[in-house]
């Protein structure tokens, strides 16, 4: 379910007014009203009868005034009150909206026909572009979609020959949309900034990816891994904030990491698997520990400084990565 919003902190400290405050209001005007009486008498002690009337005048005006005073807070407090109520109203009726919204978007995601699959991630990122408090639960449910096993041989049950052929393909086109829909809002491109939206968090582990695009893109972390990326996976400068973590990851294409800044925890490339190219560039730093790659000859890599290519006695045909000292990574 779609995180919701507190309410406005104002209704919190909104109180019903006691019978007591409004005793002690009037109690209040009728001891002002005495003693204003009393002190105007007094000083008008020794004048004429019709000194001491406009004094008793006076002293009633005070009284009157004091009480026009507290039915003007009276109406204010009425006043702020309805507006409380509507603001919680309008408030409530926002987020009934959004729940509903989320939740027909999120059953056409698990909808059997692509076209309806389709139609909830765009629904999905309009919701998130106009909400940015709920941009991170549906990027999670969108990177939970990308997670769900994926067998391109597989086909529907129930469907047609031409049907069961479709399917893959349409489920790819979902599947492309997808980290298209990613990838577009987590890029801070300058001419389209209302579009970027930041400190999000990515977790995409064992999922598979095919000519994923994530260049320029700009993250408070992602993770990566056990994924599998199938043709082109191309991370040229991508900024992670804290961490990007490929352990155990599988690139069977071009594996491009130029210009990519990892932050905080920095990058772990631990027991990844490259196939094919391979271009880090002399401004990335990553940790690429134990990770393997293809002896296949014509290949061309670019490692971080400090990696080279040792034939792995462990398994034939691969080699892993080193420090180029010659010291084992382990």
């Amino acid at each position: 379910m779609i995180k919701t919003v507190s309410r406005p902190a104002a209704a919190h400290r909104h109180t019903v007014l006691s019978n007591k405050v409004i005793a002690s209001w009037a109690i209040g005007l009728a001891v002002l009203g005495a003693t204003a009486i009393t002190v105007l008498w007094l000083i008008g002690s020794g004048q004429h009868a019709s000194t001491r009337l406009d004094a008793i005048r006076t002293a009633l005006s005070i009284v009157f005034g004091g009480g026009g005073a507290a039915g003007l807070l009276l109406t204010a407090r009425r006043q702020r009150t309805t507006e409380l109520d509507i603001e919680i109203k309008s408030h409530d009726a926002t987020e009934a909206r959004i729940t509903e919204l989320y939740g027909k978007a999120a059953e056409q995601l698990g909808n059997d026909k692509a076209p309806v699959r389709l139609a909830g991630l765009f629904a999905l990122e309009r919701l998130a572009q106009g909400h940015p408090e709920h941009r991170q639960t549906i990027v999670d449910l969108i990177c939970a979609y990308l997670r769900m096993p994926f067998d391109a041989t597989a086909s529907d049950e129930g469907t047609s020959d031409a049907e069961s052929a479709a399917a893959p393909v349409q489920e790819q086109e979902v599947r492309d949309t997808a980290q298209t829909v990613l990838a577009g809002h987590l890029r801070a491109d300058e001419g389209a900034a209302d579009l970027f939206w930041p400190d999000i968090r990515v977790n995409l582990a064992g999922a598979t990816l095919s000519t994923f695009g994530f260049a320029h893109c700009h993250v408070h972390h992602a993770t990566f891994a056990g994924a599998r990326f199938v043709g082109p996976a191309v991370f040229r400068g991508a900024t992670f904030d804290r961490q990007g973590d490929f352990r155990s990851a599988r690139f069977t294409g071009l594996a491009e990491f130029r210009r990519v800044t990892f932050g905080g925890e920095g990058a772990n490339f631990r027991g990844a698997e490259f196939e094919g190219e391979v271009q880090f560039g002399t401004r990335t730093v990553a940790t690429v520990a134990e990770a393997r790659t293809v002896t296949t000859d014509g290949i061309r890599r670019r490692w971080p400084d400090g990696w080279v290519e040792r034939a792995d006695p462990e398994r034939e045909g691969w080699a892993r990565l080193v420090r180029s000292g010659g010291e084992s990574s382990r």
